[in-house]
């Protein structure tokens, strides 16, 4: 739901990436005389390796955005302090879910604060594990904005919030069965896209006998990881959020060869299309 509170409307996006607007809150006085636009905030996922587990799970107790050129005094404006529960498996491929849709001050916004109090992963056997946030829930998760969102009165800006499974949630044991997994370490990474700047890689990944291939591994690089995603049912994967530039895309699976394709050009506001064919391991 959206509240107007005579500012700029925000649209923050998180990653693995949902669908649902909540209610939020200001902590700062608008002065007479400004201008309003409207910001959304999405979330989304770069999943994590996916064959044993059923959930992993994420709960947020608030948002917050600072404004690039506020003072000291009062940095965070509080975009929503609704206790919400996310399947960040549920988030990937195109999928989002808008977290808070609010009005807020124009101006350039630089940094994100996400209160986590709690995640958790629940095995496909049964089995959950269960991690306390310490400082997620106090301080807050600092995600910084690059490049910075300018929020225009009268219009809405997008902000992206990629959640990347695949490095947030660290298996201690053994990876490859229920029995051998004794626990996961939680430690949360966490891009923001300005969608304004972004455009997004999409393709279908199948073996050499054109059979689309489930749970295949795609990422994306450019000197260094940008975003990590695995394939669905049909094959068909999509990195969002990927910032205008040249790339190289991978892809992988379990008993199959590694597959690239570099030189790729996004553009943002455009899809930029790449199929893949994985020959299985002789």
């Amino acid at each position: 739901m959206k509240l107007h509170l005579w500012k700029s409307s925000l649209l923050i996006i998180t990653a693995l990436i949902f669908s649902i607007f909540l209610s939020c809150t200001e902590d700062s006085v608008t002065e007479p005389g400004d201008a309003e636009g409207t910001i959304l905030i999405r979330l989304t996922d770069a999943p994590f390796p996916i064959d044993l587990i059923d959930e992993a799970n994420v709960i947020i107790t608030k948002i917050e955005i600072r404004r690039a050129t506020e003072d000291a005094g009062r940095p965070f404006i509080t975009l929503s302090e609704d206790t919400v529960k996310f399947n960040l498996l549920e988030l990937q491929n195109d999928v989002t879910e808008d977290l808070v849709e609010i009005d807020i001050p124009i101006g350039s916004y630089n940094l994100v604060r996400l209160y986590v109090s709690e995640a958790n992963i629940l095995l496909k056997d049964g089995s959950e594990f269960v991690m306390k946030v310490p400082s997620g829930a106090q301080t807050g998760i600092k995600i910084f904005i690059e490049p910075a969102i300018e929020v225009v009165g009268g219009l809405t800006s997008e902000l992206l919030l990629d959640f990347d499974v695949s490095k947030s949630f660290e298996v201690q044991g053994n990876p490859n069965t229920p029995a051998g997994i004794k626990g996961f370490h939680f430690k949360p990474v966490i891009r923001a896209v300005n969608m304004s700047t972004a455009g997004r890689i999409t393709g279908v990944v199948t073996d050499n006998a054109s059979t689309v291939l489930e749970n295949a591994a795609v990422w994306v690089e450019q000197d260094s990881v940008v975003s990590t995603t695995f394939t669905g049912t049909n094959g068909y994967y999509a990195l969002i959020g990927v910032l205008t530039g040249n790339y190289s895309v991978y892809t992988t699976k379990a008993d199959h060869d590694t597959v690239s394709a570099s030189g790729l050009e996004v553009v943002a506001g455009n899809e930029t299309q790449q199929d893949f064919e994985l020959t299985p391991k002789q």
